[in-house]
């Protein structure tokens, strides 16, 4: 089943999947603007389009992520991003 989520008065919006062989992933878009997004579990995000700069837990400074490119969230953290464009994204929930 999907679920579509929007959040930061719509300026990020998301669509929930579960993958039977890959587990539970959402895919969305971003728009300008800076946000902070807690998590549960570890996330692995992979940037489709666009760029985000990113404040990982723990990470000393912001880094830059592009299309291609992926990063790892701590579960039960949070970050911080920072987007310039519209930017899309793939989030799987790891265990």
């Amino acid at each position: 089943m999907l679920n579509v989520n929007e959040y930061f008065a719509g300026k990020v919006k998301s669509i929930g999947f579960d993958s039977g062989s890959i587990g539970r992933q959402s895919i969305g878009v971003m728009d300008a603007g800076e946000y902070t997004f807690s998590t549960d579990k570890p996330e692995e995000m992979t940037v489709i389009t666009g760029a985000l700069r990113v404040l990982i837990p723990g990470a000393p400074d912001w880094q830059v992520f592009s299309s291609g490119e992926t990063f790892f969230v701590p579960g039960h953290s949070e970050f911080n991003l920072q987007v310039a464009e519209p930017t899309s994204y793939l989030c799987k929930y790891l265990s």
